[in-house]
This record gives C-alpha cells, structure tokens and sequence, in this order.
C-alpha cells in the first residue's frame, strides 16, 4: 500500500530546499516528529541524491519524500545572457571571480529516476513542469506518491489529468523558486488560502498547502480551506538540523532586509528571496532563462557567502520569514502544529 498524506501523525511537511538548507537530518528530524521530511534532489548528483535518501533510511525516523526539478526548454536568449554577464561580471571582479558557463542541463532527471525506483521514498513531489504520464505511472506501480506542484487552477486541473496522486499547492508568499510551469510569465498572485479552496473546488485529490506559513494560525487557516497538510520551508531555515549558510542565517535573524522580492535575477527563473543589493542592482536587467543564469551567477553567489557580504546572494526567504525562529526542528513542528 503506497504512503497517504492521512498516515502522519502531524499534517506538518518539511519543504525540499535545495542549494543547501535541505539535509539529511533535517529531514529526519520533521519525520521523526511526526511529519514528513522531504530531500531536495536540485542541484544534487544522483550519487549524492543516493546517499542523502540511505542516510534518512539508516536513521530510521520514519517516511520520507523527495523532490526533482522537471527539466524543461531552454528559453534563454544568447544575446541577453551575454549582456548580463557583462552586468554581473562588474560585480563578481569585487570578488576576484570568474562567472559561471551558462548552460541548460536537466538536472540528471533521468539517473535521479533511477535512484527513485532504486531505494523508492515514500513520496516524490515534482516542481517546474508535469512530468509524462508514464513517469507517474511508474512511480505508483512502485507504490509511491506522487505529488505535483501547481500555482493556478488551471495547473491544478492538468495536473490531475496528468495522473498526479496529489498537489502541493503553492502561493505567491512562498520562499524560493516559483513552481509556475510558465517560467517566463510573472508569477501569479492569488493568496494561498483562497487558491488552495479554489483548488479543492475541482479536484479530488490529497492538497498540499504551501507558502507563508509561519503561525499555528496560518497553517489550521489553509487546512481549514482544503488543505489535508502543510507545508514549511522558511520555518525551518534557522533550525538546528538545516545546512543554511552563515551568511543566509544571520539576514533572517537580524531582520535586515526586512522585506522579500520575486525576482528571476539570480537564476533566471522567478523567485522569492530578501531584498538586497543584488536585486536592486540586477532585477530590472536580469533575463530570462533558467538553469543557464543560474549556473552563470553561481561563483558570484558562492564568493559572497564565503566572504560574508548578504548583499551579493540570494537569501530565499518566505514572507513569514521574520517568524522563523532557531532550534531543534521538532520544537519548530511542535510550535506551528495547529
């Protein structure tokens, strides 16, 4: 029999956050306390996808879900990424670095399905396109679930159709990338709550609520409008069980900056992080094109983490985020548990 979303003793899931906050023990943590504790595959090799799904195993906490970015065309434009690496590589000789090459890769979604038919999570949620139906339909004959996520009715409603078992639904307040399957579109605006009942409307199907969650009044607001759970990501940025960098912690601390912007600046692809010098600096300019962007704009990131500047690198953060607090992430579930 394949995992339920009704099977947790905590409607509570641990969102997959890739590029580093999402580890092993985070993961293990939010099952262990009763939720469900997700891997994020992006940006991870197979191998590494491979090893971070044993070690949740070994420590034996409970189920665990993993996510994978669905690779999609390229629509970046050669002549416009050339001129942003022109704008960013003003930027990146502060640091003594070069950019990165911007190419279009698909993740290793192929070896990465592997894995997932190889050690089979429980679930398996997937974010920026629907995958074939086959790959679905595969994935459930293993007995797992499926999940996929949507950000309009209408990705909803073709989601379902697609054969997704479930959605993770999320709004505009979320932290992190957009999961529009539209890209190049800004994304959409409809508040969670209402997308989430409006979603419940027109399908059957166990709903996911994501983005901004960050009171144990918001969350039993989205169960209480269709959602059979809730999702946490910016929640658990600051727990102890996170691999979130120094320099993204200590911005979510101090509350400097203390507001949020979506911007496709530093990947290419809309995404909600604090508002920096980055944004300011590059949003208007910025083109087009995920992952090719994001490979390019990668050393600079990477440089000014490590030389401890919040203003030249993306801070994915909700706009609940300045109710984020520090600790164990079971205290973190217990507290936002409705």
């Amino acid at each position: 029999m394949s995992f339920a979303l009704a099977d947790l003793a905590v409607p509570l899931i641990g969102a997959p956050m890739a590029g580093g906050p999402g580890t092993p023990a985070l993961a293990t943590a939010v099952s262990g306390a009763g939720g469900l504790g997700f891997l994020a595959a992006g940006y991870r090799s197979a191998q590494q996808v491979s090893e971070d799904l044993r070690a949740v195993r070994s420590a034996g906490a409970g189920p665990v879900g993993l996510n994978l970015f669905v690779p999609q065309p390229s629509t970046a434009d050669p002549a416009e990424i050339d001129r942003y690496r022109a704008e960013l590589a003003t930027v990146a000789a502060r640091y003594g670095v070069e950019l990165g090459v911007p190419r279009w890769d698909d993740d290793g979604w192929t070896d990465k399905l592997e894995v997932v038919a190889d050690l089979r999570p429980e679930v398996v949620s997937f974010t920026f396109a629907l995958p074939d139906r086959a790959v679905l339909q595969r994935l459930s004959e293993l007995g797992i679930c499926t999940l996929m996520t949507v950000t309009t009715v209408a990705e909803a409603r073709a989601a379902v159709a697609g054969g997704a078992a479930g959605l993770v639904v999320q709004g505009p307040e979320a932290g992190g990338h957009r999961g529009s399957w539209r890209p190049d579109e800004r994304p959409a605006t409809q508040p969670l709550g209402d997308l989430v009942a409006a979603v419940r409307h027109v399908v059957d199907v166990p709903i996911v609520a994501a983005g901004g969650l960050g009171t144990p009044e918001t969350v039993a607001a989205v169960l209480a409008r269709g959602a059979d759970a809730a999702q946490l990501g910016t929640a658990l940025l600051l727990s102890d069980e996170a691999g979130t960098n120094a320099v993204h912690r200590a911005a979510l601390s101090c509350g400097e900056p203390s507001e949020t912007a979506v911007t496709r600046a530093f990947s290419g692809r809309y995404a909600r992080g604090l508002h920096n010098a980055f944004v300011d600096r590059f949003d208007a300019v910025a083109p087009r094109g995920y992952p090719e962007v994001h490979h390019l704009a990668a050393p600079l990131r990477r440089a000014a983490v490590a030389a401890g500047d919040p203003d030249w690198t993306n801070l994915w953060a909700g706009r609940a985020f300045a109710a984020a607090e520090a600790g164990p992430a079971a205290a973190v579930i217990a507290a936002l548990t409705p």
